[in-house]
């Protein structure tokens, strides 16, 4: 098992990073939130967990071992599989997710992709026991629509973009944020933006 990877940021895409140890560069699956703390060219140290199925080893990296944690934790649920698992994460901090199932939140686990009512229903029974109660860790910002803004902007100065141009095309897309503002979709739609500049 490989328990984390520290080593150059090598590249970074819309949905993974790849870090170079050891003169070999390890693709690692990540939420948009841990990639925006990434800067290619620079050490970063993540927390991974290795799924294994017949026809592929994939590598999964976190921003901390309380997300790793959670992301192991969630595939114990059935109908549960490491892409819902991730989905989780991304959308909701570990302690949000604790909250949630603690206070029998279906609302809140169904805004995850993936996760339908009779879904977030089995979750909340199959991790109630075993999920704990929050740890007053790191939580999501308290406003949703200046934390989208801060994680596209970071998501596009991470892949390469001059933070000018990142900052007009966040402001390109605010329109599309809602209530609700879906990080990964806003990201890939600034990267259309900036690609037909």
């Amino acid at each position: 098992m490989i328990a984390f990877v520290r080593g150059q940021v090598a590249a970074m895409t819309l949905s993974s990073a790849v870090l170079e140890v050891g003169g070999v560069g390890l693709e690692l699956m990540c939420t948009p939130g841990t990639l925006a703390t990434l800067r290619t060219g620079q050490t970063a140290t993540l927390p991974t967990s290795m799924v294994v199925r017949e026809d592929s080893l994939t590598l999964f990296g976190f921003v901390d071992d309380d997300e790793k944690q959670i992301f192991e934790l969630c595939q114990t649920a059935s109908g549960v599989g490491p892409k819902v698992a991730q989905a989780i994460t991304a959308v909701l901090s570990p302690d949000e997710l604790r909250l949630a199932i603690a206070s029998d939140d279906v609302k809140t686990l169904t805004k995850v992709p993936g996760i339908g009512q009779k879904g977030a229903q089995r979750i909340i029974l199959e991790l109630k026991d075993r999920i704990g109660s929050p740890t007053g860790g790191r939580t999501v910002a308290p406003s949703a629509s200046e934390t989208w803004r801060e994680q596209v902007h970071q998501g596009l100065v991470g892949l390469g973009w001059p933070q000018r141009e990142a900052e007009r095309a966040v402001d390109a897309v605010a329109a599309e944020a809602g209530p609700m503002p879906d990080v990964p979709a806003l990201l890939r739609a600034a990267l259309q933006t900036l690609s037909k500049a």
